[in-house]
């Protein structure tokens, strides 16, 4: 297993205010939990590479680019909020969403098996106009645009696992066939999307899947929802590559949610992706970072996503097939199965 990584201090350079939850040392504290491992040695690291701007014109709007290159150089500017930028972070920005890229490219050229791009700021809140929830460019969205115009993929699938709703990445491909856009998440919780009745509109009507929870679910019933729900439809859609909206926030020690996983929750809903992506399109899976601020539960759910990746690690935590989520599951399949 050839498993690549991208990370760089230069994620570092991203600035936000003091006790802003989406800081530098987030990037930091993985790092030294990773470099703490004995296999880290085994990974491939790549470097990052700044975004081509016709990639982000694929997925944001010529006056979204302009109004995040504005920032460049001004010491602090705030889009919204919750969402800042400082001197260095247009510059950043670019080289998140270009890792992306980067790093999908390696695994479709067969270079790397699959891999990570341990990137920031984050970006599935992106919306194509705008700036929101700590996010300036849609890193994963990016990336499926670039995919999609190599010739052996016709088809994308990005899971996202992100305690948040990925809200931009819904936006971008709302309306499309060729992505399908799967999302479990808490809610209610920002930014408020994400219901059940969200499926996609025109030909895209279908390509979107959102599974809301209530807090505290944890992680038997996080797990029984992803072989219920996503992987069927992961099944159904043949994806030619998976990309991983890879937010860390719903661990049971994270600040901003309470959703009640821990990092063999992680480990195992990688392991249930990674297989399959080897079942459906030989492997192809790119991880992105999304969120995850309590640092210590982050390096580890980072820590043990990658284990399991590269087969050093087998997963603990099981689905739980309770009466809680047969409950959630007929609720679900009625709103899935009425006409639109």
């Amino acid at each position: 297993m050839r498993f690549s990584l991208i990370l760089d201090d230069v994620f570092l350079e991203h600035a936000t205010p003091v006790g802003h939850p989406e800081r530098s040392q987030r990037i930091s504290a993985i790092a030294a939990r990773l470099r703490a491992w004995s296999g880290f040695g085994r990974l491939h690291l790549l470097r990052p590479l700044e975004v081509d701007e016709r990639w982000l014109r694929k997925v944001h709007s010529e006056e979204h680019c302009l109004r995040i290159q504005a920032t460049a150089g001004r010491p602090y500017t705030q889009l919204d909020p919750d969402t800042h930028a400082s001197a260095d972070s247009f510059r950043v920005a670019r080289l998140a969403a270009g890792s992306a890229v980067a790093l999908t490219r390696t695994v479709l050229d067969g270079e790397s098996d699959s891999g990570f791009a341990l990137v920031r700021p984050p970006g599935h809140h992106a919306e194509s106009s705008r700036a929101m929830g700590f996010c300036l460019f849609n890193n994963v969205a990016v990336a499926a645009a670039w995919a999609l115009e190599r010739p052996e993929v016709q088809r994308v699938a990005i899971v996202d696992f992100d305690v948040h709703h990925g809200n931009g990445t819904q936006e971008i491909f709302y309306a499309r066939d060729d992505v399908l856009y799967v999302s479990s998440h808490q809610h209610p919780l920002y930014p408020g999307t994400g219901r059940w009745e969200e499926r996609g509109s025109a030909a895209g009507l279908g390509s979107t899947l959102n599974l809301p929870l209530r807090a505290g679910k944890g992680n038997g019933f996080v797990l029984a929802l992803y072989e219920h729900f996503v992987l069927p439809h992961l099944e159904s859609f043949q994806p030619d590559l998976i990309l991983v909206s890879a937010g860390f926030d719903a661990h049971f020690r994270d600040p901003l949610a309470g959703l009640n996983l821990d990092e063999e929750g992680f480990a195992a809903l990688a392991d249930l992706l990674n297989r399959a992506a080897e079942h459906l399109c030989s492997g192809r899976i790119v991880y992105l970072l999304e969120g995850g601020y309590d640092l210590d539960a982050l390096a580890e759910s980072v820590l043990r996503t990658i284990q399991v990746s590269v087969g050093e690690a087998e997963p603990q935590a099981r689905a739980e097939d309770s009466t809680d989520f047969q409950e959630y599951r007929r609720q679900a399949e009625a709103v899935f199965q009425r006409p639109d």
